[in-house]
């Protein structure tokens, strides 16, 4: 592959667009960044606020700790915390400068507005619209598709902003393809990619994410999986597992420091990255060797996501486990077979697990992604695999991982409304 091509082009503009960086659960996050900006435009302190969220935005919201509020969850206190502190012009970032004494405050302050809730029937898993007034005056800022992607601003009942993409695909018009996405240039991609066009968004990964998973190590976060997982032994299966289990438990616990996301999901970009880094500290592998391997485990995730989408009843770090275990196999082997059979054998084993909101045992499921990412490498070392008719699998990684896809995302369209109906008790 020449790194003039229109596929290297987009591979590296993908990576840079994906792996930006994230404080919080990012959908509690969007709901603070949605709300930031709406009081930003209002210009004032609103009184009230109407927050209408996709059931999937209400579904990561519910359980989740938002960072710098004192331990609170849901949509209403990622909308005060917003308002109260936030700067909408940080993106996913918009409460990172929140300090000790405003967190603390961030409770008994919601009083001082009235805030509801309510469901927005949309056709798309990402849609937000939240509206603050004051008096007379009023500010709807709406998001949909990704995490901070404004589409239309509403003030004071007229039109002031409209996305030329608005209700377009979040992929269309963005000057991105991510059809080009396959794994045979992917792994073309990392074996020649020029390390300068990558080093800045795959070093950050790697700096950021690390520092999480050892604070979720060295302190006490939600179920503690991370640590939980040790006590079982010190190999180096294990301490793969543990690294990105322990990075979610500090992030679903409300961890204040930042993550690298891959697809949209900090999760995924913990699952994407740390085993992959283990793995290369256990076999002493180089930095470039590394860099090289983060590239397939980022590309490879976001390839299986892509047919999903971003939200779903289908739970993101199968894909990114898979990631892993691809990121794995060409570290170890090289091989476009070794990756190829590993992907497809890590979506045989896993690809049952449902997403039922952001929460505790999100490090939890993380753990068997990981743990199925690298038994489909293990499986094919020695000589083993699963068969095209095997469940969802199909004869090439391509196919298969385009089963997959529909089963995430047209499949479970009804199991995703049936989880939603149960967590909120609509059921």
């Amino acid at each position: 592959m020449e790194n003039n091509c229109i596929t290297y082009k987009t591979y590296v503009e993908i990576l840079k667009r994906e792996l930006v960086v994230a404080m919080g659960c990012t959908e509690p996050i969007a709901v603070a960044f949605c709300a930031a900006k709406a009081r930003e435009l209002l210009g004032t302190m609103p009184k009230r606020v109407y927050i209408q969220a996709s059931g999937n935005i209400i579904k990561n919201v519910k359980s989740v700790i938002v960072p710098h509020t004192n331990g609170l969850r849901g949509l209403e206190a990622a909308a005060a915390v917003g308002i109260f502190y936030g700067d909408a012009e940080r993106d996913l970032e918009v409460i990172s400068e929140v300090d000790g004494e405003q967190a603390r405050s961030v409770a008994s302050r919601m009083s001082e507005m009235e805030i509801s809730v309510a469901p927005l029937s949309s056709a798309h898993v990402l849609d937000l619209v939240v509206t603050v007034s004051a008096g007379e005056d009023s500010v709807s800022v709406h998001i949909e598709d990704e995490h901070t992607n404004v589409v239309e601003i509403i003030e004071n009942g007229k039109c002031t902003y409209m996305d030329s993409k608005y209700r377009a695909d979040v992929n269309e018009g963005c000057g991105v393809d991510y059809e080009l996405l396959k794994i045979s240039d992917i792994v073309d991609f990392a074996n020649v990619v020029d390390i300068s066009d990558v080093e800045d968004v795959i070093s950050r990964q790697i700096r950021y994410n690390t520092a999480i998973s050892k604070q979720g190590l060295d302190v006490d976060y939600g179920a503690r999986i991370g640590k939980v997982l040790l006590k079982r032994g010190d190999d180096i299966r294990i301490r793969a597992c543990a690294a990105a289990a322990a990075g979610s438990d500090a992030r679903m616990g409300g961890c204040d420091m930042p993550v690298v996301i891959c697809s949209g999901s900090g999760n995924q970009g913990l699952t994407a990255s740390l085993p992959v880094i283990e793995y290369a500290k256990y076999h002493e592998k180089t930095e470039e060797e590394l860099y090289r391997a983060l590239v397939v485990s980022n590309l490879v995730t976001l390839h299986l996501k892509h047919g999903i989408g971003r939200l779903s009843a289908y739970c993101g770090a199968v894909s990114a486990g898979a990631g892993a275990g691809a990121g794995i196999a060409y570290l170890l082997d090289g091989s476009l077979d070794a990756i190829n059979h590993t992907i497809v054998n890590s979506l045989a084993i896993s690809s049952g697990i449902i997403c039922d909101g952001a929460k505790a045992s999100c490090a939890a499921k993380i753990v068997m992604s990981v743990d199925a990412g690298i038994m489909g490498y293990e499986m094919y070392c020695e000589g083993c695999e699963f068969y095209a008719g095997d469940g969802l699998v199909s004869r090439g990684v391509e196919k298969t991982i385009d089963n997959i896809s529909v089963l995430g995302n047209e499949g479970m369209k009804e199991t995703d409304k049936k989880i939603i109906e149960l967590m909120t008790g609509s059921c």
